[in-house]
């Protein structure tokens, strides 16, 4: 389909080279926001926040982060400016640094959720950059090693967080200024890698086939119902800051920043592993992580510290899915001419998920509504399983 010169063992190393280079930048950027993330819920309660407005702020900040890829993504196809949008969406992580110069919980919401959009800029051009440079071996692989390099930033992160939250007795101020470090090396990675990959990537699209570059090219029916699939899966998943609002309650704050590590530690594991699943069985295997989305939202409503750690554990291994096979089955099922498209519109059935889920777990969490919560869990997993099914086929 491609008609480069490079023979396909070239492009192999080509496909494992950006796969470390893509990881790196990923690493510090989740050192950066991972880290932040890990007691922003903390913080805002600290700050005065109730349980209803951090979980309207995490699902909100999800959505933005995922909606805004619709729009992205189509202006990345339409202008083939994927360098751009992935250089403007990493540099904008300095929002998270500044959060040490705030003592308004409404002045750390705005830059909570200006990363959210920063991420919403950058991640359908990332994943289209990725998808072309890693030709050379399986979808599923690439996808879930990537996932696997970003996680070591999420979880060296809050250990960063942690640390200092421990060192200084809570100086929440002083745990987001060590954050400024990791941006600077950020920066220049980001700089150093376009000037060694933008070339080869530029090459590509240069010597594609007309048809396979046309933003005319239709997205298939089975793309729009596996999006449905997804959003019905992550609107019942119980959103992360509020397993951690929840952790609040039984643990002190550099131990919650540790709760949310162990997730990412996890989600480190979980999704190589799925990725070499997905190559061998295929979007079927998409039905697990559906099904053990109930556990997690179960064990965080009971409330206790031993449950909050097990549905840390749950938690890690769908979200490690969900950031890597998830992402693969779009690639599966897009045309690379719409691909960045493509994922600006799964992205946002993905981030209206978690602000459904957000809002509603926030409000279960608030008014003890725990029978509740967990029939809400099992009837939205259940109908998702349903939907993906369908999916499956569905050309």
């Amino acid at each position: 389909m491609i008609a480069l010169s490079e023979t396909q063992e070239e492009l192999k190393k080509i496909a494992y080279l950006s796969i470390v280079l893509f990881g790196f930048i990923s690493l510090f950027g989740d050192i950066i926001y991972e880290g932040a993330r890990s007691i922003v819920p903390t913080y805002l309660k600290f700050l005065g926040a109730t349980a209803i407005i951090v979980g309207l702020v995490g699902g909100l900040g999800e959505f933005i982060g995922y909606s805004l890829r619709l729009v992205s993504g189509y202006l990345a196809d339409s202008t083939k400016a994927y360098w751009f949008f992935f250089a403007i969406g990493y540099l904008l992580l300095i929002s998270i640094p500044l959060l040490a110069l705030t003592n308004y919980w409404q002045i750390a919401i705005i830059l909570v959720l200006l990363e959210r959009t920063a991420k919403a800029l950058r991640s359908p051009a990332r994943d289209t950059l990725l998808s072309v440079t890693t030709k050379g071996i399986a979808t599923g692989k690439a996808f879930g090693w990537h996932e696997f390099m970003d996680q070591l930033g999420a979880v060296t992160g809050p250990m960063i967080i942690a640390t200092a939250l421990y060192l200084t007795v809570n100086d929440y101020h002083f745990a987001f200024s060590t954050l400024f470090v990791p941006y600077i090396i950020l920066a220049i990675l980001v700089f150093a890698v376009m000037a060694k990959l933008k070339p080869y990537t530029e090459k590509v699209f240069s010597e594609l086939k007309k048809e396979e570059r046309s933003t005319d090219q239709k997205l298939s029916t089975a793309f729009f119902v596996y999006t449905l699939a997804v959003f019905l899966n992550t609107a019942g998943l119980i959103h992360v800051s509020l397993i951690l609002y929840v952790a609040t309650g039984v643990a002190i704050s550099w131990l919650v920043a540790l709760i949310y590590l162990l997730i990412q530690a996890v989600d480190a594991v979980s999704a190589p592993i799925s990725g070499h699943l997905y190559d061998k069985m295929g979007r079927k295997v998409l039905i697990v992580p559906f099904l053990l989305s109930i556990v997690p939202s179960i064990l965080t409503l009971i409330g206790t510290l031993e449950t909050i750690l097990l549905a840390a554990v749950f938690f890690g291994i769908v979200l490690g899915m969900q950031e890597s096979i998830y992402r693969a089955a779009v690639s599966d099922l897009t045309p690379l001419g719409r691909r960045s498209t493509a994922y600006g519109i799964f992205n946002t059935g993905y981030g209206l998920g978690f602000l459904v889920s957000g809002f509603i777990f926030g409000i279960f969490i608030d008014y003890y509504m725990v029978n509740i919560a967990i029939m809400y869990s099992i009837i939205m997993q259940i109908a998702a399983i349903i939907i993906l099914t369908a999916s499956l086929k569905t050309k």
